[in-house]
């Protein structure tokens, strides 16, 4: 981090004013504003307070210096998790330094200068090296019952010669032949070609995932052909294949005139090519800046408001991601047929698609470790752009785009229309995609598996998974129970328009209400573990032999602990 150190040019300035807009904080704070290597650091002047803000410079996506007034010189920062704090400095030449340091701390040039490559949790390296095996997804594989007669491992992309992109493991039909491997990558964007995602024990059908075919106007392909015909042959009740183009069909056809487009189904035996429509990642980003402002919007009225929300187009897009998924679970499921998804290049909304359909599939990925195994599977090990899309490094803006944001919000509005299917809450999906951006683990660096080897992430950083399980109580959705129904089998979602709603608790910050003393779902998980306590107290009494007292004094020391209030004879909770 000494690289770092030598772009502050002001590491301290007295008399700071700061005001967080996004908490709904009206009266600003006075105190000192602290810059190092990693953090932008404001402690307050109340000696009884000394209240702290800590800002990551890695979360900071923007920096504004707006005119100075005769109070002193502002600066806006805007974070990637949507805060936006407002500092009043008094001195016009420290504002500038301060700007001129944040604009530099806030923009690294290499991976070196990350914080994940600086960051050393007191660990010793075995239990660094166990992080990074905290999560497998070769152990998911096994746990679908692949390998098998169907799906066999190939080495064709040992070393990542076929594809560098890709992961270095990957399962494929059992009757595509390397050459049809190595022929079918040649005929595919990026060389991704055709593996698999998840497999349906049930039905025996496959979610494979690729990019688009270079097949231009009327080009074509035998190896491509006969990758195709693998993959339906690996499904035995099935006599065809979707493939699930998830763009818009008009700019599908726009890639032709580039040598690339989608496949013919003149040319294709027993395909049947269904177009999702969801937009480019330009098209992303331009809507979630619009629902960002939506989020910022002050005193609006309701017309305003709606307006804002429409014009955004956000949840249309979300909608879209949803449907995608939902199209290829109930392919899976309910037709019993094997599903190949593409988009441009395989890795954006490729990726959405396949990992929603997982989690409409599998109760599995609704559970805590499960998702993260989806995560590894399905975005890390399978090649998003991490370092490209969140901006982890300074570079060209039109990488970015919220590809994982939209992810984590279809699996939000899931959440809410089953609120007993998922064993995490929505603290859980925010503290996700925190970690996405804040570069304080090495699990999200990177665009690629090969490119986190060549970095030796494994040796210089660690995995974030353990972390988020150890402090899983924090994540963890009180109404689920495993054995419930809406936690079993596949989740039927109703995507007509109504049914979506705006993610209040991730973009909503401006002029928020103080916290309740207690949160509906910290209540429940409460009252769970009263239960759960009661339940214990209850067993060991019918566990004392006749006349015995052993438990009697551990009782009444537990219940003069309680701090949830108990359940009253009527069967309301009554509060102490």
């Amino acid at each position: 981090m000494q690289v770092m150190m030598e772009h502050i040019r002001t590491p301290k300035v007295e008399n700071v004013r700061l005001l967080e807009r996004s908490s709904g904080q009206r009266k600003a704070s006075v105190g000192t504003l602290y810059l190092s290597a990693t953090h932008t650091i404001f402690i307050e002047n109340n000696p009884e307070t000394r209240k702290e803000t800590w800002v990551l410079h890695s979360m900071v996506c923007g920096v504004e210096r707006p005119p100075a007034t005769p109070s002193g010189s502002p600066l806006v920062l805007r974070c990637k998790d949507f805060r936006v704090l407002q500092v009043l400095v008094p001195q016009e030449r420290d504002c500038a330094d301060v700007h001129a340091s944040l604009v530099r701390l806030s923009r690294p040039e290499n991976y070196s200068e990350l914080y994940c490559l600086s960051f050393n949790p007191n660990v010793n390296k075995e239990e660094r090296e166990e992080s990074w095996t905290f999560i497998d997804p070769k152990a998911d594989y096994k746990r679908m019952g692949v390998p098998n007669n169907l799906w066999v491992s190939t080495a064709a992309n040992s070393e990542y010669r076929v594809c560098d992109t890709y992961p270095a493991e990957l399962f494929v039909p059992k009757s595509a032949t390397p050459a049809v491997i190595v022929g079918s990558s040649r005929f595919r964007s990026r060389g991704r070609f055709p593996a698999l995602s998840y497999f349906h024990q049930d039905t025996l059908a496959a979610v494979c995932r690729c990019s688009q075919p270079l097949s231009g106007f009327s080009g074509r392909c035998q190896e491509d052909e006969m990758m195709l015909q693998a993959l339906m042959k690996s499904n035995p009740g099935s006599d065809f294949i979707y493939v699930v183009d998830t763009r818009p069909k008009l700019n599908a056809m726009a890639n032709r005139a580039a040598g690339k487009g989608y496949e013919n189904e003149d040319h294709y035996a027993n395909i049947k090519l269904q177009f999702i429509g969801i937009e480019n990642i330009h098209v992303m980003r331009s809507s979630q800046q619009k629902i960002m402002d939506v989020g910022e919007m002050r005193g609006a009225s309701m017309t305003d408001f709606l307006w804002g929300l429409e014009n955004s187009g956000w949840l249309k897009h979300i909608k879209a991601v949803l449907d995608a998924g939902v199209f290829i679970a109930r392919a899976v499921a309910d037709e019993g047929v094997s599903v190949l998804v593409h988009c441009s290049d395989g890795w954006d909304r490729t990726a959405q698609a396949c990992s929603v359909a997982s989690i409409l599939l599998d109760p599995f990925y609704r559970t805590i470790k499960g998702f993260m195994v989806l995560i590894e599977r399905d975005w890390v090990s399978f090649g998003h752009k991490f370092s490209h899309r969140y901006a982890h490094l300074d570079g060209d803006p039109k990488e970015v785009s919220p590809v994982i944001d939209q992810f984590l919000e279809s699996v939000w509005q899931l959440s809410e229309q089953f609120p007993c299917a998922f064993e995490f809450n929505e603290r859980f999906l925010i503290a996700v995609r925190t970690h996405v951006y804040s570069c304080q683990y090495g699990t999200f660096l990177g665009n690629c598996e090969k490119e986190r080897r060549d970095l030796r992430l494994r040796e210089r950083s660690h995995s974030v998974w353990p972390q988020l399980w150890k402090d899983r109580s924090q994540y963890t959705n009180p109404l689920y129970k495993a054995e419930l129904g809406q936690s079993q089998g596949i989740l039927r979602p109703n995507t007509t328009p109504y049914c979506f709603k705006m993610w209040k608790g991730l973009y909503n910050h401006a002029e928020k209400p103080p916290p309740p003393r207690q949160s509906p779902a910290d209540f429940l998980s409460a009252v769970r573990e009263e239960s759960q306590q009661l339940e214990e107290e209850l067993t060991n009494q019918q566990e004392v032999p006749a006349g015995g007292t052993a438990h009697r004094a551990d009782q009444e020391d537990r219940g003069s602990h309680r701090q949830t209030g108990h359940v009253g004879e009527d069967g309301g909770s009554e509060e102490k």
